[in-house]
Order: structure tokens, then C-alpha cells, then sequence
């Protein structure tokens, strides 16, 4: 199984589309988007390509309904216009090394708010606009950083998990890859 993680699309459809096609390119079986996906936000300029119904329809329309949790620009409003669920606040993946991925917005839960975990487990969230791999205290830290709202002069980012390898990959929106994480005892 393969996993493509986006965070911050921010109702841009220029980057929702980007990271649809990177799905296709990455044959990847479902999205997992982390939070922030129709609003930009007061903080945050309009998005290139702004247009969060365009966003929410092509969401809509995708055969395989991605997983979503709620980010902090996420509200009740949104859930109106998407056929499936955002308001979790965080999302349980059992991983092929059986470590457990947290996967959060990262408003709620970050490494300075963690999460319940065991050494070997993974934290996974957006927020920060900046994608980020870091090991503490036993648990590592994704980021895959933002997909339209990059900050840090970082590029455009989205992240894949091979799960049976235990691979991520921070990749461009151009597929270039940026960071490669194996897990340990993955895919053995």
C-alpha cells in the first residue's frame, strides 16, 4: 500500500491538482490530507490558484475518499461542502514495523505537545509550512510541508509512505525527491 500525505492546500486548486497528479504519478492508493484544505487563513495570502469550491470538488470526486483530519483554519462550514470526513483531530496508521504513525494537523499535537507514544512510533503533521524530518526522544517527526503556502523559501512539498518498505519521501510537486526516512525493522 501506498500513502500520499498533503498538508495546507489552503483552497488552492492549482495545488490540489498538483498533488492529484502526483498521485497518479506515484501510483498512489489513497491521500491523506492533514488538515487546512479549503481556507487560507487571516495569517496566510491568497493561495495561486485560490478556489475552495474548485478544491472541494475535486476532492469530492476522487474514487477512493481520502483520509482527512481537521487543521486550525478547518471549521464546520467546510465539512458542509466534502463528502467525507475532516473534523478528526487525528488519525491512528498502524506501520509495517509495527510502530504506530500519529497523524495530526499539528495545531493540537506537535513535538512540543506530544502525542501518547512508544519509541519507534511517528508523528506526522503539517501546520508549520515547513517540512521537517527529526528523531526525539524516540519518536520521529514528519513534516511534508505545504503543497501551496511553502514557508522558509522551502518548494511546494507533499510526502509518499511505501508501508510495506517503511519508506517516507518528502518530494517537490515536480516528484523531485527532497528527504527519504526508512523506518527501522520496516519491511522485514
Amino acid at each position: 500500500m501506498k500513502y500520499l500525505f498533503a498538508s495546507d492546500l489552503h483552497g488552492s486548486r492549482t495545488a490540489t491538482e498538483a498533488v492529484l497528479a502526483r498521485m497518479e504519478a506515484e501510483k498512489a492508493d489513497r491521500l491523506i490530507l492533514l488538515g487546512d484544505l479549503l481556507y487560507h487563513g487571516p495569517r496566510n495570502p491568497l493561495p495561486e490558484g485560490h478556489d475552495p469550491m474548485g478544491v472541494a470538488d475535486l476532492l469530492n470526486a476522487l474514487p477512493v475518499k481520502p483520509y482527512a483530519i481537521r487543521g486550525n483554519c478547518d471549521s464546520e462550514v467546510d465539512q458542509m461542502v466534502l463528502d467525507f470526513p475532516i473534523m478528526g483531530d487525528y488519525l491512528l496508521l498502524p506501520l509495517a514495523n509495527g510502530a504506530m504513525a500519529f497523524i495530526t494537523h499539528g495545531h493540537l499535537f506537535n513535538l512540543g505537545v506530544r502525542p501518547p507514544y512508544r519509541p519507534g512510533d511517528v508523528l506526522v503533521h503539517g501546520h508549520t509550512h515547513v517540512h521537517t524530518v527529526e528523531t526525539s526522544e524516540g519518536l520521529t517527526y514528519i513534516n511534508p510541508g505545504s503543497a501551496s503556502l511553502p514557508k522558509e523559501n522551502q518548494p511546494r512539498s507533499y510526502m509518499t509512505l511505501d508501508w510495506g518498505a517503511g519508506i517516507f519521501e518528502i518530494k517537490t510537486l515536480d516528484g523531485e525527491l527532497i528527504r527519504r526516512h526508512a523506518l527501522p525493522g520496516a519491511g522485514t
